[in-house]
C-alpha cells in the first residue's frame, strides 16, 4: 500500500542514543531536560520567542484558549480537521463558521467580519497545507473589534511567509507534532507565542495550574510531553530541511505530470515559501474524485479527501450558508507524498489520474 502519508523515522542508533541518556538519568516526563532542549532548539528553529510543548496539538489550541482569556464566541473555519472546532467548543465557546478564499482556502476575513458580535473573543484561521492565511486582512478584523487571532499552523512547520516562519503569525500559533505531520515526536504538539504572560500561563495550565512546587493557582491538566517523544523530536529537527527537499523533488515530479489538466491546486500567496506538507487538488467535480480514489486503490494507493466533509455540518457549531468551503471539501485530493516516495511511485499515480481525467 502506497499510503497518503508515512511517518519518517530516523536511524535507530541516532535515537538510541538519546535514550541512554534518560535510562541514565531516569527522568522520564515532568518538564526533563531533553523537552526543556528541544522548546529551545524548535524555537530558534522558527524564530520565535516562546514554544510551549504539549502532549498533541489539540491540547495546545485548549491552552491557547484558556491562556489568552478567548470565551463566548470564537470565529474559524470549516476547511479545516475537526479540533479546530472541537477544541474551542470543548473549552466551552460557541463556534461560527465563516467561509475560506477560493484560491488558498483558508478563511476569508471579508467572511469573517460580519459574523463578529459583542461576545466575539477570537478568530481561529487554519493556515491549510501550510498555505499562509491573510494576516493583514484578520488581524485588520481582530483590531477593529478587540479579537484574539490563533493561528493552527498544524500544517506549517518549515513553511515561510514574507521571510517568517508562518508559525510565528498571531497572537499565539499552535502546531501538531502527530507522527503524520513533516516534523513529529510520534504524539505532540506545541504553543507558539510572543507574549510573555501568555507563554508562562500556557506553561502553568499544561502541569495542573502549578506555578510553585506547593501552589496551584487555577485549574489546569496534563499536558506534558514525556522524554521518550522530545528524543524522537530532538533527532528529526536537524533533518528538516532536507526533507522538506526530497517533498519538492516528489511535488515537482507531480507538477510535470499533471500540467495541462482539468485541475487546479490551491494557491499559496505571494512570498510563500511551501514546505509541501501535502499535494492538494480540486478536482472538477465530486464524481471525479470517487472515480480516482477507486482507480488508484486498484493500484493499491490510498487517496485522502483532506477535508472532506467541510465541518459546517457539525451539530455543535453554527454556520450559514458556506459555499466555497462546501464545494471545495466536495472536489479536493490528496495525492501521496512523503520523503521517500520513489518519483516512480509518483509518475504511476499522476497517470492514473490522467486516465481517469
Amino acid at each position: 500500500m502506497i499510503p497518503t502519508s508515512k511517518p519518517f523515522l530516523p536511524p535507530l542508533a541516532d535515537y538510541v542514543g538519546y535514550l541512554e541518556g534518560i535510562w541514565e538519568r531516569t527522568w522520564l516526563t515532568n518538564n526533563g531536560p531533553l523537552l526543556q532542549e528541544l522548546e529551545e532548539r524548535v524555537a530558534s528553529f522558527l524564530g520565535a520567542r516562546h514554544v510551549v510543548i504539549t502532549a498533541n496539538g489539540t491540547l495546545a489550541l485548549q491552552l491557547a484558549m484558556r491562556a489568552l482569556g478567548a470565551r463566548g464566541q470564537v470565529i474559524t473555519t470549516p476547511f479545516s480537521f475537526i479540533a479546530t472546532a472541537s477544541a474551542p467548543a470543548w473549552e466551552g465557546a460557541e463556534v461560527i463558521m465563516a467561509d475560506v478564499e477560493a484560491e488558498s482556502l483558508t478563511l476569508d476575513p471579508a467572511a469573517v467580519e460580519p459574523l463578529v458580535t459583542p461576545t466575539t473573543s477570537a478568530i481561529v484561521a487554519t493556515h491549510v497545507y501550510g498555505l499562509p492565511c491573510d494576516d493583514d486582512g484578520l488581524g485588520d478584523v481582530a483590531r477593529k473589534h478587540g479579537l484574539r487571532v490563533i493561528y493552527d499552523a498544524a500544517h506549517a512547520f518549515g513553511a515561510m511567509y514574507r521571510g517568517r516562519s508562518l508559525c510565528t503569525l498571531g497572537d499565539v500559533s499552535i502546531l501538531s507534532f502527530h507522527a503524520t505531520k513533516l516534523f513529529h515526536t510520534v504524539e505532540g504538539g506545541a504553543l507558539v507565542t510572543d507574549d510573555d504572560a501568555v507563554a508562562e500561563r500556557a506553561r502553568s495550565l499544561r502541569n495542573f495550574g502549578q506555578v510553585t512546587a506547593e501552589a496551584f493557582e487555577e485549574p489546569g491538566i496534563n499536558a506534558k510531553l514525556s522524554e521518550f517523544h522530545a528524543a524522537m523530536g530532538l533527532v528529526l529537527l536537524p533533518r528538516i530541511p532536507e526533507l522538506i527537499a526530497r517533498r519538492a523533488e516528489v511535488a515537482a515530479v507531480y507538477d510535470g505530470e499533471l500540467e495541462g489538466l482539468a485541475l487546479r491546486r490551491p494557491g499559496a500567496r505571494t512570498g510563500t515559501t511551501l514546505n509541501h506538507a501535502y499535494y492538494p487538488l480540486l478536482l472538477p467535480d465530486e464524481a471525479t474524485v470517487l472515480r480516482l480514489r477507486e482507480a488508484l486503490a486498484m493500484e493499491n494507493v490510498q487517496l485522502r479527501r483532506y477535508f472532506h466533509p467541510s465541518l459546517g455540518a457539525l451539530p455543535y457549531v453554527r454556520s450559514g450558508p458556506l459555499p466555497v468551503a462546501d464545494d471545495a471539501a466536495r472536489r479536493i485530493a490528496c495525492l501521496p507524498l512523503y520523503s521517500d516516495l520513489d518519483p516512480e511511485q509518483a509518475r504511476m499515480i499522476a497517470r492514473a489520474l490522467r486516465r481517469v481525467l
